[in-house]
Formats: C-alpha cells, structure tokens, sequence
C-alpha cells in the first residue's frame, strides 16, 4: 500500500509522479468505498456500485476475492452478453445459479423487473452486485422495481485522501464534539499545487496524463463516449448536439442559481428539451444541483438551486483553465475553488458515519452559506469557501447569521481557504486551510 508522508506539502511535479504511480498499478489504490461495499453484500440481496464512466466502477467490483467466493462476472459491454439479455430478461436472470456481477446494466433496464422476481423468489444477501454509468434514482422506472430489495452506492472520480494513500474523515470530524484541527506549514498548500489538484480533478485515466494537451484529448474523447452511448441509450433520441453546448454554458456558471429562462435564450432551446437534457447530465453524473437549505422541508424543493459539475477537471477542460488565468480572475478562481471542495465532500459523505445531506443558504437580504450538511437528527454545519489566503471577520457574517437562524440545531460553522493557519472566530467556528479536506484531524 502507497505510504503518503505529508498530507499536503507535494510539489507539483512530485505529486504528478506519485499519481502516475497510482495510476499505473491499481491495486495500490484502496477505494474507501470498498468497506460499504462489503458490509452492503453481507445483508442486502442486490447492491448497485453507480457513477460516472471511467470512476472504477468495473476495477472495484472484480475486487480478488470475489473471485475466491466464485461470484461470477458478465459485462454488457459485450455483444453477446448484452444480446443475451435482451433476448429473454428473465431465462437470462434464472440461468444464473451463482452469486454475479452485471456490468453496466443500464444498458438492459429490462432486466431490473426479472432481477426483482429473482430476489422474491430466493431471498439471500449478495446475491446480485451491479455497476451502471446512469443514476437509477433519477430513472424512477428502474429504482421502483427494486425498492426495498437494492442498496446504492455512488462511485465518485478519486477523492485527494485516496491519492494520497489516506482515508479523510472531514465529514465526521465537523459533526463531532471537539475535533482537533492541526495547524503549520505541513498542512499548506501553495496556490499553484492546489489549483494543479482542481485542474486534474479525479477521473483516473485523467490525472495519469502528465501533459495538459493530453488530458484535454481525454476529456474531448471522454465527453463524446457518454454523449453517444449514455445519453443517447437513455433517451432514444437522435439528435443531442446541443448537449455538448449545454455543458459549455453550465461550466461557466458553476456555483451560481439554476436559471433555466437565461439558459433558454442563451441556448435558443425551449425550455422544456432544455430541462430534459439537463437531466440526462444528471442521470450520467456530469453534472449535480444543490438546493438551498429551509426549515420548511417543502419550500427545499420548489425554490431554486445552484449547479456544478461533477469533476472540477471536466470543468477546468470546459472552460480552458490555466493557471494565469486563475491567478487575475479571483471569481472564477473562487467559483472553481468551491466546485471542487463540494465534490471532496461529496466523496467523504459516500463513506462517512454522518452521511449528511448537502445544501446551501441565502437569505432575502443576501446573506449566504455555501455549503450547508444537514445529518439526519437535524443538526447543521455550515462551510464557506475562499480563494483567498487571509482572512477577515467579514469571512464568517453569513456563517454567524446562520448559526442565529439555526438555534440549538447549529453545530459550528468553518471558512476553507487558501492560507495555512487555523484561524479561531469563535469556539465553533474556525478558518480551516483547504487541506483539512484530507487531512483527518484528531476527535
């Protein structure tokens, strides 16, 4: 297993070969899905690894031993295997007499029905692990046949911990009574080593590629493979060329609300094939919305949410990033900045304890919260985001309106940003360098 030494401090050129490293012999890399995963197998009949394309989804449900516990694996991505299926769903499911894996089973949504009469005739925990490439709790028809019977888990692109061979507990920590947050120059990043970390995102096969024209030539290619097999299977429609427009137009603006009347005359598309493929970028995990957080449960849903992208890489491909660039543009540096720090947390929420909802706040009078994480007894943390690297008290009023607003629901409240001291506003409430992210601090 890959020994990391500090969590933070890698020149850019000795974290690009430690990720070559990674990358070119995989079973270094220990996903910390992996123990879900597990433990999901031992009582639930049918488990659903899902994700975007290219995440790991297929290298992590071939793990060894499940070789030595004789389940067997069949892809889609194989004519005959895939003809087989859609031939007769149900003959196909009822020959399979073993504990199996099914790759990319978007591919035969016939079979989720056959897979739910299996299961409720023969009951028994492991039974039938999947992958797929499409999010079947966006495919309503999909996610009712195996309501009850099917455990999800969401394979995100690799977290920073699991680069740096270190399983991160942010999450947990920032719900916990009294954690530790570690202060120095170990924990600090410099601008550039941490905008070289946002501009790789997490995509494997991505940050293997050390030359930028080379990730650019994967993430075109990329971008075209979903484009053609995904989004055209799950719609049946042949023309999506404003897709890719789409994409462009929503990467420019990550972090802000989701105006789907500006999209529209941007776009020149009705606003209703505007929502349909909008969705379809869900369904494929290109891209994600946060709705912003209400103690009124029903006003969560109708009022309007922010949009990012799922890879903060994708998103620098989208919009040319370079480094200069990041360096005049302080907004859309802060835009990207915290694109990246909500999927690092969405990441972590996918094996944390807490496994906490994700939000953001704003008020009437424009006070605002990034990020809001909800657990499920209703406590809340607030995190905000700055590209800066000193801090001022006017970082924390949003946070400070929040925690008003909160009561006793309020746990505390912290500022990531670009410096390396942890800076105390209050008992709960600190300014965190971004590092923290996966550098677990001490409960």
């Amino acid at each position: 297993m890959f020994q990391p030494g500090s969590p933070a401090g890698f020149s850019v050129h000795k974290w690009l070969i430690i990720i070559q490293t990674l990358v070119d012999n995989p079973l270094v890399i220990h996903r910390h899905l992996t123990e879900r995963l597990l433990q999901a197998l031992q009582d639930t009949p049918a488990v659903l690894i899902n994700g975007a394309r290219q995440t790991g989804k297929s290298t992590l449900a071939q793990l060894p031993e499940f070789e030595k516990q004789g389940r067997r694996y069949l892809t889609f991505d194989d004519p005959g295997v895939l003809a087989a299926a859609k031939r007769d769903p149900n003959g196909f499911i009822a020959g399979l007499t073993a504990p199996v894996t099914l790759d990319e089973v978007q591919h035969v949504p016939e079979l989720f029905r056959a897979i739910k009469m299996a299961i409720d005739r023969k009951r028994e925990p492991g039974r039938f692990l999947l992958t797929g490439s499409a999010n079947v709790l966006l495919l309503p028809k999909l996610s009712e046949s195996l309501a009850g019977r099917l455990e999800v888990l969401t394979l995100w692109p690799f977290s920073q911990g699991e680069i740096n061979g270190a399983q991160e507990g942010f999450v947990d920590a920032l719900f916990s009574k009294q954690p530790v947050w570690a202060s120095g120059k170990s924990m600090h990043l410099d601008r550039d080593e941490l905008f070289e970390k946002v501009r790789s995102g997490g995509y494997p096969p991505a940050i293997a590629r050390r030359l930028v024209a080379r990730r650019k030539a994967w993430f075109q290619s990329y971008l075209t493979t979903v484009l053609q097999r995904d989004i055209r299977d799950l719609t049946h429609v042949a023309d999506v060329t404003a897709v890719p427009r789409l994409m462009s137009v929503v990467a420019s603006r990550a972090g802000c609300l989701l105006n789907f009347a500006d999209l529209s005359r941007s776009l020149a598309l009705p606003q209703t094939t505007l929502k349909r493929y909008f969705a379809l970028l869900e369904a494929t995990f290109l891209v994600q919305l946060l709705r912003p957080w209400s103690s009124n449960l029903g006003q969560r849903v109708i009022q309007t949410p922010k949009v990012y992208l799922d890879d903060t890489g994708l998103l620098a491909h989208l919009l040319g990033l370079t480094p200069e660039r990041l360096n005049v543009d302080g907004t859309l540096a802060g835009g990207v900045l915290e694109n990246f720090v909500l999927m690092e947390l969405r990441k972590q929420s996918a094996w944390s304890e807490t496994q906490p909802e994700f939000y953001f706040w704003r008020t009437a009078s424009g006070q605002e919260v990034d990020i809001v994480l909800e657990d499920s007894s209703g406590r809340l943390v607030g995190i905000e985001i700055k590209s800066g690297a000193t801090l001022g008290g006017s970082e924390v009023r949003g946070l400070q309106s929040m925690a008003n607003a909160a009561g006793r629901r309020w746990v505390r409240g912290v500022v990531l940003y670009t410096g390396s001291e942890v800076i105390p506003f209050a008992a709960n409430m600190h300014g965190l360098p971004i590092s923290h992210l996966w550098a677990t601090p001490t409960a």
